[in-house]
């Protein structure tokens, strides 16, 4: 298994980015940061990697798409409460960020999300019985 996950995302302003995360509560850690990447802190063993858009496409032989036409991924990031995330798109907003669509209450689960500065979007979600999920409720159907 797994012990870590970084996503790596591509970003057009590193200055402007981490302060974005920053007005959200996130941290960076700065043994994996410099002017052309930044490892924010999303959780124990979570990450993601913001690269600036030379940066990132040293890794990658396509392509870098445009997150603000099309989405390739959502990440998405539990929380403790539907307050927190409440609280964190709040914070996204006032940063610069937009909310794509309204809150989502399925009832076992309260989502909510935003995109960043670049387009990415992020899922937020508070489970309130996980018991009472059923496989097509998770799944979507």
């Amino acid at each position: 298994m797994h012990r870590q996950i970084f996503v790596n995302l591509p970003i057009a302003d590193m200055t402007r980015s981490r302060a974005f995360f920053e007005a959200l509560g996130y941290a960076f850690n700065p043994q994996f940061s410099n002017e052309q990447g930044a490892c924010l802190v999303l959780g124990e063993n979570l990450h993601a990697m913001l690269l600036v858009h030379p940066f990132f496409q040293g890794f990658i032989d396509k392509r870098i798409a445009d997150a603000h036409e099309s989405t390739e991924v959502l990440v998405c990031l539990s929380c403790d409460s539907r307050e927190e995330v409440d609280q964190l798109v709040a914070r996204a907003l006032a940063a610069g960020g937009r909310a794509p669509r309204p809150p989502q209450d399925h009832g076992f689960m309260y989502a909510h999300s935003f995109e960043d500065l670049d387009g990415h979007l992020w899922e937020l979600v508070h489970m309130a019985d996980p018991s009472q999920i059923n496989a097509g409720d998770a799944a979507g159907a």
